[in-house]
């Protein structure tokens, strides 16, 4: 969802991912580097400030909540009175916040320095790393972290032995490191152990683990420093699966590298390829989403393109078939987004209308049964879709009157329709008409309404749901009273929160 800045509308910044719970991630189109500037603020772009206050909840082993203790919290509880956090990403165990006046703060496990606090001490309230005033944007690795400040520095800490912190070395550090002396770096994606970023001239940077080749430097040799892979300077996106990587560039082209065992390269072999190669010689590719070892790509030109692992029907070609190369979907040129699960693909078209296929064991295709579909597979008849989120055996969809629908796997109440029976087909969570976003952990939801109330049910057996207990609840329950959430984030464990504010 884009901001509001002094009047003018600031799009979302462009997605650089890394793998979630040995999945691939998504990157979203062609974003210009001027684009990716403005929203980073470096190098004297300017980037909004929005002032913010720190809630978090859920499991709390090694105190990171940031609340001063190790007690499981099951209610949202503000992390300290302030109201200047700007932005917050999270790691396996441990958490790092940037706020509005530049200062980097972290909290949480630290048993290999990743706090960059200079020690290797747990701390359970947010302690601040340094005293510099720049930090522009972070991002948590397994159990590191690397940063980017506002002069266009790249800073990291903490889990060296790939080389993953692009110091020079394998030595672990628990104070941020500078990584080399430039002052161009833009965007970063971290992977288990590697680390691929972009600069502002657009070129293509990578170091740490390598043994698919998933570096794209023409080897399997890990590297220890950033390596320029290739002599390009216009790469625009990146996004990093476990171990292999999918880029595309300003001009429209795909390119790939890594593990390739299924075809998920998408370059007609099962070959690993430690260079980046391109996916034919198109250049007119918009958006792609990774699934376990499964892609789906969508074109400028509203067609739908997938390649990799099939046995479930996944890629939506009418077989069982797995294809090393991209195959288009269909001959319509009318789709919008995609979204991958585990083994299953749910997309919406430009008309509004919803389409599934692959796995359907729990009836997370919507289709109104469980059998699994080789081919997209239109879900009912209307063309009021607006988005859609994918847990891993269930789904949630918004439309564009702001109804909520829910369908799949119920075990848990994850649905949110008052009981746990499991449902092929969509069924209306309630009658309001004011849902905004959502957000599908493995087995809970998440969601927030226009009128800023927070809203949860499913599995709460860490207190993930915050509402003050630990029983799973089969209905949407509101968290606490205030009108004022605004984002979600969730931690890589699932069992943990945290959220911001409007101040």
């Amino acid at each position: 969802m884009s901001m509001r800045w002094k009047g003018a509308v600031i799009p979302n910044p462009p997605t650089v991912v890394g793998p979630v719970s040995g999945e691939g991630g998504s990157a979203s189109g062609a974003w210009t580097l001027q684009t990716q500037m403005q929203y980073a603020g470096v190098n004297g772009w300017p980037k909004p400030i929005l002032p913010k206050q720190l809630w978090s909840w859920g499991y709390n082993n090694i105190g990171q909540l940031g609340l001063g203790n190790t007690t499981n919290y099951s209610s949202p509880m503000q992390v300290g009175a302030l109201t200047n956090w700007s932005s917050v990403s999270c790691g396996y165990a441990h958490t790092v916040s940037i706020k509005t006046d530049g200062t980097l703060w972290s909290w949480g496990y630290n048993g290999l320095g990743q706090l960059g606090l200079g020690n290797v001490t747990y701390y359970s309230s947010p302690k601040q790393v340094g005293a510099l005033t720049n930090w522009s944007s972070v991002s948590c690795g397994y159990v590191y972290t690397v940063s980017i400040k506002t002069d266009g520095t790249l800073w990291s800490w903490g889990q060296n032995n790939y080389g993953q912190l692009g110091l020079g070395n394998t030595t672990n550090y628990s104070s941020p490191k500078q990584v080399g002396a430039l002052t161009n770096w833009l965007s970063i994606a971290c992977g288990r152990y590697q680390t691929v970023s972009i600069k502002i001239d657009g070129t293509l940077w990578s170091w740490g683990n390598n043994n698919y080749g998933q570096l794209g430097l023409g080897n399997t040799t890990n590297y220890s420093s950033p390596k320029q892979v290739g002599a390009l300077t216009n790469w625009s996106s990146v996004a990093c699966g476990t171990y292999h990587t999918v880029s595309i560039k300003t001009d429209g082209t795909l390119w790939s590298w890594g593990q390739n065992n299924y075809g998920q390269l998408g370059l007609g072999n099962t070959t690993n390829y430690s260079s980046p190669m391109q996916v034919g010689a198109l250049t007119n590719w918009l958006s792609v989403s990774c699934g376990y070892v499964h892609t789906v790509s969508i074109k400028t030109d509203g067609t739908l393109w997938s390649w990799g692992r099939n046995a479930q029907g996944q890629l939506g070609l009418g077989n069982i078939t797995n294809y090393s190369s991209p195959k288009q979907v269909g001959a319509l040129t009318n789709w919008s987004s995609v979204s991958c699960g585990g083994n299953h693909t749910v997309s919406i078209k430009t008309d509004g209308t919803l389409w599934s296929w692959g796995y359907n064991y729990h009836g997370q295709l919507g289709l109104g049964n469980t059998t699994n579909y080789s081919s997209p597979k239109q879900v009912g008849l209307l063309t009021t879709w607006s988005s859609i989120s994918c847990g891993y055996f269930h789904t949630v969809s918004i439309k564009t009157d702001g109804t909520l629908w829910s369908w799949g796997n119920n075990a848990q109440g994850q649905l949110g329709l008052g009981n746990i029976t499991y449902y092929s087909s969509p069924k209306q969570v309630g009658a309001l008409t004011n849902w905004l976003s959502v957000s599908c952990g493995y087995f809970h939801t998440v969601s927030i309404k226009t009128d800023g109330t927070l809203w949860s049910w499913g599995r709460n057996n860490s207190g993930q749901l915050g509402l003050g207990n630990t029983t799973n609840y089969s209905s949407p329950k509101q968290v606490g009273a205030l009108t004022s959430w605004t984002k979600l984030f969730k931690g890589s464990t699932t069992q943990s929160t945290l959220a911001m504010k409007s101040s």
